[in-house]
């Protein structure tokens, strides 16, 4: 253990470094000697302070920032312990999930490109789940230098976040508010779901009767329900919600809205089978673009916001560590379907 101090004592010469500096160099230093190698424990706080006549705060903030980088790991009630020999790894990011499709995949490869090779990410999966959402973060917690959370609007969120510093928090997807300032990169849905019904007032007009599938109790954002109501109201639309799509029901002169790719496949299937032109027969929107919905029917009519760009943005806040509040805008692509 001693020579864990030596590493450390070995920089008090060095003028440019402060004593948090020769802290945390001294590790990385007894690290990429092989002083010390993954899963060593290292010296408790209070051994350092009597060791090397630090303060408290020195040596808390120094394993902080080792943490942080995700070259050691603390571990409840057992101390401190090397967790990566990657001493040239600069960040330890954890970023919490809804699920694997293509719009978070879009999130994702924006953000691993942006933040670079030195910066590890561990991904995990919540799929909408309340007690998933809740064992990840106190399994994870106190282990990443930061956290990236897409929320679950729940009662219960408000509370789980709060155990994670805000300096280390960036929610992005879906907005929760919190207490006080906190980083986030989200969409919005109740003023851009109006604003691209209101759009495509004249051609749903054309119709007989809008159609929006949504499940009660499903992850669909409430505020789109709420907005899809509204704009029926105030257009004077003829509309239902019904809870799915049932496969061979499709009928001409309906709009049909879905935010599921699923429903949408089978839609556009059934309309094939009923040769039913989509844009002239039926008129279709979904939720969230991504490229193949430029191809397929000559052009799926869709309002979404840019998940790469919401990707690229996060990361940009993380490397930087600038305060970031934003707001991806959400963009409607008209095509043929509608």
């Amino acid at each position: 253990m001693a020579t864990i101090f030596e590493k450390i004592q070995e920089l008090e010469d060095m003028p440019s470094y402060s004593k948090h500096d020769q802290f945390v160099q001294g590790i990385i230093n007894a690290i990429d000697e092989k002083i010390a190698v993954t899963g060593t424990s290292l010296p408790s706080v209070n051994m350092m302070i009597r060791e090397l006549g630090f303060a408290r705060e020195t040596v808390m903030k120094g394993y902080r920032e080792l943490i942080g980088r995700g070259i050691v790991e603390s571990k409840n009630r057992q101390g401190y312990f090397v967790a990566n020999g990657d001493t040239e790894q600069t960040l330890k990011v954890a970023l919490l999930m809804y699920l694997i499709d293509s719009f978070q995949e879009q999130f994702y490869k924006a953000f691993r490109k942006e933040l670079g090779p030195n910066v590890h990410i561990d991904v995990f999966f919540h799929h909408g789940n309340m007690a998933i959402f809740e064992t990840i973060l106190h399994m994870i917690r106190g282990k990443y230098g930061m956290y990236v959370v897409a929320p679950i609007p729940h009662p219960h969120t408000k509370e789980l976040l709060n155990m994670i510093p805000r300096t280390r928090l960036l929610m992005f997807d879906r907005y929760e508010p919190l207490d006080g300032e906190f980083n986030h990169v989200t969409q919005e849905f109740a003023q851009a779901s109006y604003a691209a019904f209101a759009e495509l007032a004249e051609s749903i007009k054309k119709f007989d009767e809008m159609i929006f599938f949504h499940t009660p109790g499903s992850l669909d954002p409430i505020e789109i329900i709420k907005s899809y109501k509204k704009f029926a109201k105030d257009y004077k639309i003829n509309a239902r919600i019904l809870p799915h799509y049932i496969p061979g029901t499709v009928e001409k002169g309906k709009v049909y809205f879905t935010l599921s790719n699923a429903e949408l496949w089978e839609l556009l299937n059934d309309c094939n089978a009923a040769k039913l032109k989509p844009g002239k027969d039926v008129g279709i929107l979904s939720h969230n673009d991504e490229p193949v919905k430029a191809l397929v029917c000559g052009g799926i009519t869709t309002y979404s916001t840019d998940f790469a760009l919401m990707g690229k943005r996060a990361a940009q806040a993380i490397i930087s560590r600038e305060k970031i509040q934003e707001t991806i805008p959400t963009r409607l692509v008209k095509r043929k379907t509608l």
